[in-house]
């Protein structure tokens, strides 16, 4: 059986299967749809090796991410193609999103560049209400399962010296370095980098994806037993693309700044889940049933 299957979901079809009562108007009383209708692909529960996101310390030095073998529960339905920018400029022209923050000239269907993930999360918020779906942003691990052999994570060939912690920032740029990335700023029309092994568009382009997952600090106990603490900062949420970077929810511009390893993202983009358990709850909850 083929582990995905590719969904066309218009959205009167959408909007018929929602319950009477249940709001179809986008924050701030915009009625505007979407551009265009939302391709998703649903894929089935499975499993990937994945380098965990944050920063990982021990006896104060920096540490390697650890790989973990993750499994991956239930049917996750994601966007084939990232938001694009006409769909993210109707979230504007309804008053529910801010505009985004990219000046240059690109073409419509180009992902939308320049969002922040607060802009992200309002747009979520609004293609939910005139949706009837319940949209999120993935989780880092949903987009590292969805992505397959475009998923890069933390650099490889990370070298860890008791007495020289530089050396796992010297080897981490070196990886890069052997990538031979080119400069490629500007965004380019859906479908520019091709697809993957599951059906999806533009993973690992030159458009970082927003994940919901906060950055997080673990230190592990210096015995090797397990972790010694762990903090969570929300202030500050992961992307993915070429390879993983860190920025802080309201930067728009990778180049402006972050905690990335290597060479800063080329653009700030996103794409969505729907959220089948979230979807039903809210139903639900229209019912006065949940």
């Amino acid at each position: 059986m083929s582990p995905l299957m590719l969904k066309l979901v218009p959205i009167a079809m959408v909007a018929a299967a929602v319950p009477v009562g249940l709001s179809m108007q986008a924050a701030g009383g915009g009625h505007r749809q979407p551009h265009s209708v939302a391709m998703t692909v649903s894929l089935l529960a499975g499993s990937i090796t994945y380098p965990m996101p944050g920063e990982f310390l021990k006896d104060g030095r920096p540490q390697a991410n650890p790989k973990v073998q993750l499994q991956i529960d239930g049917q996750l339905e994601i966007m084939v193609n990232q938001v694009s920018a006409a769909d993210y400029a109707d979230c504007v022209s309804a008053g529910a999103c801010r505009p985004a923050e990219e000046t240059r000239p690109v073409p419509r269907d180009a992902p939308s560049t320049g969002v922040s993930y607060l802009d992200a999360v309002a747009y979520a918020r609004w293609y939910s209400e005139v949706t009837g779906g319940q949209w999120r942003l993935p989780s880092d691990e949903e987009w590292a399962y969805a992505a397959a052999e475009r998923f890069a994570g933390e650099f490889e060939g990370v070298e860890n010296d008791a007495n020289n912690p530089a050396k796992r920032w010297l080897t981490s740029y070196q990886a890069e370095v052997d990538l031979n990335r080119k400069p490629d700023p500007l965004p380019r029309s859906s479908g520019s980098f091709g697809v993957n092994s599951r059906g999806l568009a533009d993973f690992s382009g030159n458009v970082w994806e927003w994940t919901s997952t906060c950055y997080v600090r673990t230190t592990l106990a210096e015995d090797g037993s397990g972790i010694a603490s762990s903090v969570d900062n929300c202030g500050v949420h992961v992307l993915e693309g070429l390879h993983r970077a860190y920025m802080s929810n309201f930067v728009s511009d990778g180049k402006s700044g972050g905690c990335a390893v290597g060479t800063p993202p080329d653009n700030l983009g996103f794409r969505l889940v729907l959220d089948h358990q979230g979807w039903a709850n809210r139903i639900l909850a229209q019912l006065g049933i949940a």
